[in-house]
């Protein structure tokens, strides 16, 4: 098995980024999973599992984040080809695309998400570490035998919102009609 799980990301706007920021992040963000892909479905010919942790950027756009974005929507698609090519060997591939989660990513590494408010986000908070864990170690077990391909969100409703407002609402006026 293989949790694919690194990334780094910039929060510039594209017409000010650089050519050579573009392709760091792509680098790691893309390119890495390819490699690592690549060389675990060697090692698991005959069955095995490849989870990838992606972004819920992976579905939807955000300002200043192109590079980012970019490469989680192609690591996105390297996901849904890597399960059509891999299946024959028995090997799922899917991802994992978190919304906000409270980790030293997001300035939040000591922090206990269920003390943050975010009215942007319909469970109102952002999420743990160990919720991310808990998909990943479910498509890890036998019980997710038969799914591959997949891009299994978790995000507190995060997408049904809008990556914007997610982070961006200021109150819990849009719950009301």
């Amino acid at each position: 098995m293989l949790v694919n799980c690194s990334g780094t990301g910039i929060r510039r706007l594209a017409m000010e980024l650089d050519f050579d920021t573009w392709r760091q992040v792509l680098s790691v963000d893309l390119d890495g999973v390819f490699v690592c892909a690549q060389r675990a479905a060697k090692h698991t010919i005959r069955g095995g599992r490849i989870i990838t942790i992606t972004s819920v950027h992976e579905h939807a756009p955000r300002v200043g984040t192109g590079p980012y974005c970019a490469a989680n929507a192609g690591v996105g698609m390297l996901t849904r080809v890597l399960a059509l090519e891999l299946a024959e060997h028995g090997i799922t591939v899917n991802a994992v695309a978190p919304g906000e989660i409270a980790t030293a990513m997001t300035g939040q590494e000591d922090v206990d998400p269920h003390t943050q408010r975010r009215p942007g986000i319909p469970l109102g908070r952002p999420g743990a570490a160990r919720e991310v864990a808990a998909a990943v170690a479910f498509l890890a077990t036998p019980a997710a035998g038969y799914v591959t391909g997949a891009s299994l969100v978790v995000d507190g409703g995060m997408l049904q919102m809008g990556p914007q407002a997610g982070s961006h609402l200021t109150s819990d006026d849009w719950r009301t009609p």
